[in-house]
């Protein structure tokens, strides 16, 4: 019964993601799920990319989080337009919030949409909410070990951010380790060592983004 209950669940959702996708499409808007666990820093990553990239190409940020606007008031002083979900206890956001935000955004004038997901690695890779592509930021301080106990965000995502890396001396992270787990997991990943700190490796994940938007 409870498989059940979650195939009905995961087709309703799955329903409006390829509504959400078919509206992308004909406004031209590209979308990425930007996912990973709480503190991995997905949040600086993104103001970090859009310092970056806003002057290169329109974009709108969509926030999830369980509760606050802190994170969305960290983007909105990026000077790009950001909507922020509250799930008030969901672990993660499902297209039918996706579909409800983007009515607040004129999607006519936006190239790239990002939408942070809640921090988890279980969840929100299960739920379509009709983006193009994933991302996954895993931390240097969260263990080489997390690409094999929480695989399928891993095998979902396109690129896979390994930050923090200015902290790799500091810990017993294992760097070849985490980079063979990802490759078996998802043989052509496209993997970035990123550092918010230093700047290591951002200039390459923007330049990637742009390529993504591009085509």
């Amino acid at each position: 019964m409870e498989v059940k209950l979650m195939r009905n669940i995961l087709g309703a959702n799955d329903e409006i993601a390829a509504q959400n996708r078919k509206i992308f499409a004909e406004r031209g808007v590209i979308v990425m799920n930007l996912m990973g666990s709480p503190g991995s820093g997905k949040t600086t990553l993104l103001e970090k990319t859009l310092a970056n990239l806003a002057d290169k190409i329109k974009i709108a940020v969509i926030e999830g989080d369980l509760f606050t606007a802190k994170d969305a008031e960290r983007i909105e002083r990026a000077g790009v337009e950001v909507i922020q979900i509250n799930t008030a206890g969901g672990c993660h956001l499902d297209a039918p919030m996706i579909q409800k935000a983007c009515a607040s955004l004129n999607l006519a004038e936006i190239n790239f949409l990002i939408v942070e997901n809640v921090g988890n690695l279980v969840c929100p890779a299960e739920f379509d909410i009709g983006e193009n592509f994933k991302s996954v930021v895993l931390s240097i301080t969260e263990g080489d070990d997390k690409p094999l106990k929480y695989p399928l965000i891993f095998k979902e995502s396109e690129a896979a951010l390994l930050n923090k890396i200015d902290l790799l001396p500091f810990t017993n992270f294992d760097l070849q380790s985490a980079r063979e787990d990802l490759t078996t997991l998802h043989p052509t990943i496209k993997i970035f060592e990123t550092s918010c700190t230093t700047g290591a490796g951002l200039d390459d994940w923007c330049a990637w983004l742009l390529g993504k938007v591009a085509r």
